[in-house]
């Protein structure tokens, strides 16, 4: 083979790329050796030979100070759906690219279809909504039967890239949403709609028609077994916000968490409920979380929880029952098993509930998901209450992370807490020891140290705390259960 010849095919040998850690490699391999993800090395094409000088060139814009800039073009415009507005720190950003992940039927189409209606009916520009999962009829009916129908909304069945852009280019639309950008492909490649190469490309293509436009978009996304979203992790970094929409298929209660946020905070969650005519934000989901009872019911009692930097009431509810099994049956719902495992183990050993010969049952109320080491408490309380089949006061709360030991740990905005439960009607709380400085009002905060204190003051009993002071049956205080 000529010099020329040989030189011409080793610069259009094909380069592969891993898509998790950006890894180049020299042949194809199913496991990358960087990172050792599965596969995740695709063909990027002919790698170039030598680095060329690049020398300056021209500028679309002079640089100026930053002081100077006008940030008017990039203020946040409320969508109208005020709980997606506070995930989003205010509304959409012009020009801003959102990227809505979750499960199957979980109503991410809903919502969106949502809130292109309100962004249509706001009247500064129209909204387009493509889809590529169903056809311009099936999203008809949906908007006829969520009463969503407006003369600036405009609806495109298409999953070719080239004609999403040409309606783009017809329509001039404010607010762009492509559902899913799985199902957009790109003529120029010839893989398959879905793959690694044709997700990248199709996003790319779209953020340079949102930015050159100054056109929100929400693209929605696939998500894979795990619960990540599916296709190369750049499309989460090529993005500027990141929402994951959650939500139990046998529950009303839908979350939207934001992931990642250019324009807002990261830690806000918004809450939804879905119903016949379609979805609507919750100001105050604590309700779906609680059961309020005409009387005290042994075996039940509610904590709060943050969902980001939101406080969440959530009832706890247990049920101990005697059982003939040599291995007793432990069943939860809602619940983190693991951790109730521990708790009830913690229960048994330093709080002096016996456990050994029973069924322990243990659930939350509305779909809720306790995972927070907050309800540690509340868990064994509601098993203490079960057992002795003495009810709990039915206006307190209890908030605290049990250790091995029995003690009760401190955690995190506790009278951010205590302020949510104060408003919805709760008048006594528990609390780790040392947690606050400043007591709410409407609401009586007694201190503990370790479970039988707490389990002293609910029960009035004369239990014996672990740092060998007890709390009387008046409730009186002492150095391990302080009312303040």
């Amino acid at each position: 083979m000529p010099p020329r010849a040989a030189a011409k095919a080793t610069r259009e040998r094909p380069a592969y790329r891993c898509t998790e850690c950006g890894l180049t490699v020299a042949k194809w391999v199913g496991r990358c050796p960087e990172c050792q993800a599965w596969g995740t090395i695709d063909e990027v094409g002919a790698g170039p030979v030598a680095l060329q000088q690049v020398g300056p060139g021209p500028v679309t814009a002079p640089a100026r100070p930053i002081g100077d800039i006008d940030v008017r073009a990039a203020k946040a415009r409320p969508t109208g759906v005020d709980e997606l507005d506070r995930v989003l720190g205010g509304g959409l950003v012009p020009g801003a690219v959102l990227l809505l992940a979750g499960e199957p039927g979980v109503g991410k189409s809903t919502l969106l279809l949502e809130v292109a209606h309100r962004y249509a009916a706001g009247g500064a520009a129209p909204a387009l909504v493509v889809t590529g999962e169903e056809s311009a009829a099936q999203v008809r009916l949906r908007a006829d039967r969520t009463d969503r129908l407006h003369p600036s909304l405009y609806l495109a069945a298409e999953t070719d890239l080239s004609a999403v852009l040409g309606h783009v280019e017809a329509v001039s639309p404010g607010l762009l949403v492509v559902d899913s950008v799985q199902t957009i492909s790109s003529p120029a490649l010839d893989s398959s709609p879905g793959s690694v190469t044709q997700v990248r490309a199709v996003t790319a293509a779209l953020i340079a028609s949102a930015k050159a436009r100054n056109m929100a978009t929400i693209l929605v996304g696939h998500v894979t077994k795990d619960g990540n979203v599916a296709g190369p992790r750049v499309l989460e970094h090529l993005v500027d916000v990141v929402l994951h929409f959650e939500g139990e298929r046998h529950s009303t209660l839908r979350l939207v968490r934001a992931v990642k946020n250019r324009y807002g905070p990261s830690d806000e969650v918004g809450c939804f409920e879905m119903h016949d005519r379609g979805i609507r934000g919750l100001a105050d989901p604590s309700g779906l979380f609680l059961t309020r009872h005409t009387e005290a019911v042994p075996g039940t009692c509610v904590s709060v929880l943050l969902e980001g930097v939101r406080p969440l009431l959530a009832e706890v509810q247990a049920l101990v029952a005697p059982t003939h099994l040599p291995t007793p049956r432990r069943a939860v719902s809602g619940l983190d098993s693991a951790r109730v495992a521990m708790v009830l183990a913690v229960t048994e050993r330093r709080g002096n509930v016996r456990l050994k010969e029973q069924d322990v049952y243990t659930a939350t109320v509305g779909g809720a998901k306790v995972t927070e080491p907050a309800g540690d408490l509340a868990v064994a309380l509601a098993v203490a209450s079960a057992a002795k089949d003495k009810a709990l006061p039915p206006d307190l709360v209890a908030i605290g992370e049990l250790g091995l030991s029995g003690d009760v740990r401190r955690v995190g905005a506790v009278e951010r807490r205590l302020a949510e439960a104060a408003r919805l009607g709760f008048r006594q709380a528990l609390v780790p020891t040392g947690s606050i400085e400043r007591t709410p009002p409407n609401i009586k905060v007694t201190e503990v140290d370790d479970l039988r204190a707490a389990l002293g003051h609910v029960f009035r009993d004369k239990v014996r705390s672990l740092s060998g002071v007890g709390t009387t049956p008046s409730g009186e205080d002492s150095p391990t259960g302080r009312r303040r």
